[in-house]
């Protein structure tokens, strides 16, 4: 029997990628000579941009390199070296006098360049490609260009330009995975305009220490309603929260530190609490464990979530809406010149007065009443300051009244979202991971802004309590007194163990 000598299968087509050769290859010799000049002009004005580029993105190694170069070919390698210590013990002096001025002019500079090089040049090429962010079309590959590089201390702000066609959410989804590969701790996303990030890789917390509240501003002090300074935010700025014509939300989880944002935009509002011109208003279901603490400085406060809390808070919806006719005409927001103080309702664990209240009636009298102050309050100037631990919809169905809303730590991440908005978790917004050590760490999130803030609220003490009561009343804050019960009295005295 014959054998056939034809192949079992047809070989495979080989697949390999096209060479392809740059256009002027392909031009005449003429054409060659005569654009020739053009290209050494081209080529000259590209290397003096590149030049340029590294000088503005490394001036002080540029700067150095040159004067080093220059020192050692002018006056020798000795005179070099000892030029160099006067400068480096210079800087040594210049960092012990004042040491934040040079971190930030000197040592921040060295840090970004020396950061650069070797931490986002040096391997910017191989992270962008594993992380899926680089496009390859017939054969071309584009890659996101890394821009400039800002070394904080604790951050890096690394800007970026996205290859044509990216989205921001393409590189929120990959996030994590950028900060473990430049060696941080997480990564927020950033959009400054179209096609152009920043990215800020942050390398430890700048809020792990408590933050004391100020010095109590003079009695005759002006008090801005709309930037009220109740702590520090992470980058080392005053934090402000506005209150007029606002409504703000703290949500936290229990010891997250819903008290110190409490406090502390109580103690801004100290100037203007003792003159008269706001007045606070607060319901403590707890019984007073917590507004308690400083009952001189409210108007009126309610220990409970019962019958009382329910129409106190009728009766400031009614004021209102009675505030509202009187301004009919007159005036469009409220202002010290209407003779009217500003009120701020304090209600601590909101959720026990609207939502977990046992008694059907109740609950729904202070659900409208409180939905009346957060909707048409604003305007007669009238506040809402809502403390809760639990943001479902059903505990509080009227969130997006609230203007601020301020997230401490959390239990849950779908948590994050449910407080601060949809897609704020992705841009950094990580409540659900501030650390227990760490009470008053809250993110901020203010209508109309897309980034949300990172900050520490004041660490406010009973000590700190009793000079603001003092401040406010114009007397000493005067403690309860601890007494012994009489049966243990009578077992000391009669020599008992």
């Amino acid at each position: 029997m014959a054998r056939s000598r034809k192949p079992l299968a047809e070989p495979a087509a080989l697949e390999i990628t096209r060479p392809r050769l740059p256009w002027w290859t392909l031009l005449p010799l003429w054409a060659k000579v005569i654009l020739a000049p053009v290209a050494l002009v081209w080529s000259a004005a590209w290397l003096m941009i590149r030049a340029a580029r590294v000088a503005v993105r490394y001036p002080v190694a540029v700067v150095v390199g040159l004067l080093g170069w220059s020192g050692y070919v002018q006056l020798g390698p000795w005179w070099l070296l000892g030029i160099s210590a006067v400068v480096v013990g210079g800087l040594g002096v210049w960092a012990w006098r004042d040491s934040s001025s040079f971190t930030r002019f000197c040592w921040c500079e060295i840090r970004t360049e020396w950061r650069r090089v070797v931490v986002y040049a040096w391997q910017w090429r191989t992270v962008m490609r594993l992380s899926d962010l680089t496009k390859s079309v017939r054969g071309a590959e584009f890659r996101p260009k890394l821009g400039r590089v800002r070394s904080d201390g604790w951050r890096d702000r690394v800007r970026v330009r996205m290859v044509k066609g990216q989205a921001p959410e393409q590189w929120e989804l990959r996030a994590s995975g950028l900060a473990h590969a430049f060696g941080a701790s997480s990564c927020r996303v950033r959009v400054r305009k179209p096609g152009r990030l920043e990215l800020d890789l942050v390398h430890r917390d700048p809020l792990v220490r408590p933050v004391g509240v100020p010095e109590l501003p003079p009695v005759e002090a002006t008090v801005d309603l709309k930037r009220l300074v109740i702590g520090v935010a992470e980058t080392g700025r005053s934090l402000t929260l506005r209150l007029q014509g606002n409504h703000v939300l703290v949500v936290g989880s229990t010891g997250a530190g819903k008290g110190s944002v409490m406090w502390s935009l109580i103690w801004a509002l100290a100037p203007a609490i003792k003159s008269g011109l706001v007045r606070l208003v607060g319901i403590d279901p707890k019984g007073g464990m917590e507004l308690g603490q400083a009952p001189e400085l409210f108007d009126r406060v309610v220990y409970s979530n019962g019958g009382e809390a329910v129409e106190l808070l009728e009766q400031l919806a009614e004021q209102v809406k009675e505030r509202a006719g009187k301004y009919r005409g007159w005036l469009r927001s409220w202002s010290p010149k209407s003779g009217d103080p500003f009120t701020l309702l304090v209600v601590d664990e909101l959720a026990d007065v609207i939502a977990y209240q046992s008694d059907k009636n109740l609950r729904e009298r202070a659900a409208r009443a409180v939905q009346t102050i957060a909707s048409q309050g604003r305007a007669p100037g009238f506040a809402v300051l809502g403390l809760v631990q639990d943001p479902r919809k059903e505990v509080v169905s009227f969130r997006h009244l609230f203007g601020t809303k301020l997230a401490l730590r959390l239990d849950e991440p779908a948590q994050v979202d449910m407080v601060l908005g949809e897609g704020v978790r992705q841009r950094g917004a990580t409540a659900h991971e501030i650390s227990e050590n760490t009470p008053g760490v809250v993110w901020v999130k203010v209508d109309g802004r897309k980034e949300p803030v990172r900050a520490r609220a004041f660490h406010v003490t009973d000590a700190d309590l009793d000079r603001l009561v003092s401040y406010v009343t114009g007397r000493e804050a005067v403690q309860a007194e601890v007494l012994d019960f009489p049966d243990r009295v009578r077992r000391i005295e009669g020599g008992a163990a």
